[in-house]
């Protein structure tokens, strides 16, 4: 089994912080969010990661092949034509069963048994309130996917998908794209991966469905807060490690030992990366990346790119890498 993992998209909704970085790069808890993917994806045992690379992909090599030692493919995505090009691309490496998983997405959820008898695939999903936002799927009586349908107008199918599914026959499924783009089919000028999985059941193939229990992502910066409150809170906390004299810690919190960090309060749920300098300040439910420099100031709620310079007053900060933002 291959995991192709789609990392080519712009990021818009968090941008500044795009503008330097790929969007699976921003730090959450400690460390990229693209490596809580990797590392869910290991109980798998993929023969090969396939990443489908874009804008800034360089940097998602870099990481990867630095941080971990896995079997790793990168294809290029040249132009964002959607989640079912960028499946197409990959054709010539795709020879069997795979897992995708969208590089926003984290969960929680039963990777055993991965492989069903009496189904062709799975389409990992959770029920939410308002399933408006999201891709839905609709069940026949036995509980297979008839159809799946991109932002629904109504609110009688609550099982959105998360953006993680795994394809016994991944060829298949690839001529599936190409007939959608064949078809001139598109979602919002995309092709869409899901309006694949529609003709990939016009094949004849069955999905069944496996709820997660928990589903948070990297798409905007509110979700990026979200998604560090969870991990602080589940396993990610390092408070005990990162004591301080003449530093208050309200846990949960990860604070990098390579960071400058006095005069200060930090937390709850506040992230300090690698080679901060934090001094007279307080800072809580926010992410500083490396190498920032917070001064005199308070943070609520705010994401610090790397490199950049806060100092002077409270405020709610969104701020890119390398900027500089000084009320002193």
């Amino acid at each position: 089994m291959k995991a192709v993992i789609p990392v080519a998209g712009f990021g818009t909704r968090l941008r500044p912080h795009t503008y330097s970085k790929p969007k699976p790069l921003i730090n959450v808890a400690g460390k990229p969010f693209l490596g809580y993917i990797v590392e869910k994806l290991a109980a798998l045992n993929p023969e090969e990661y396939i990443f489908i690379v874009g804008y800034l992909g360089e940097q998602i090599q870099q990481y990867v092949d630095s941080t971990y030692r896995l079997p790793a493919r990168y294809v290029e995505q040249k132009e964002l034509l959607g989640q079912a090009h960028a499946l197409w691309l990959a054709r010539d490496h795709i020879d069997g069963p795979i897992v995708i998983i969208f590089a926003d997405t984290l969960f929680e959820a039963d990777l055993r048994d991965l492989d069903p008898k009496d189904a062709d695939g799975i389409a990992f999903v959770k029920e939410v309130e308002d399933p408006r936002r999201f891709g839905v799927v609709e069940l026949d009586a036995r509980g297979y996917v008839t159809r799946f349908v991109e932002k629904p107008a109504s609110l009688e199918n609550r099982l959105a998908v998360i953006g993680m599914y795994y394809i016994r026959n991944g060829p298949l499924l690839v001529k599936a794209c190409e007939e959608l783009m064949a078809r001139g089919i598109r979602t919002r000028g995309e092709y869409f991966l899901t309006d694949a999985l529609n003709i990939f059941l016009e094949y004849g193939q069955r999905l069944r469905v496996r709820e997660v229990n928990v589903w948070v992502d990297c798409g905007t910066p509110e979700a990026v807060l979200e998604t560090n409150r969870y991990l602080l809170a589940h396993g990610h906390d390092n408070s005990r490690e990162a004591q301080r004299e003449g530093v208050v810690i309200i846990p949960p919190v990860f604070i990098s030992p390579t960071a400058h960090v006095r005069h200060a309060v930090i937390g709850p749920y506040a992230t300090i990366a690698d080679g901060c300098f934090i001094e007279n300040a307080i800072i809580r439910d926010s992410i500083v990346d490396s190498g920032a420099r917070i001064v005199n100031a308070i943070l609520e709620g705010s994401l610090i790119g790397r490199d950049a310079y806060v100092g002077g007053r409270f405020r709610r900060f969104n701020v890119g890498d390398s900027s500089s933002i000084d009320f002193t």
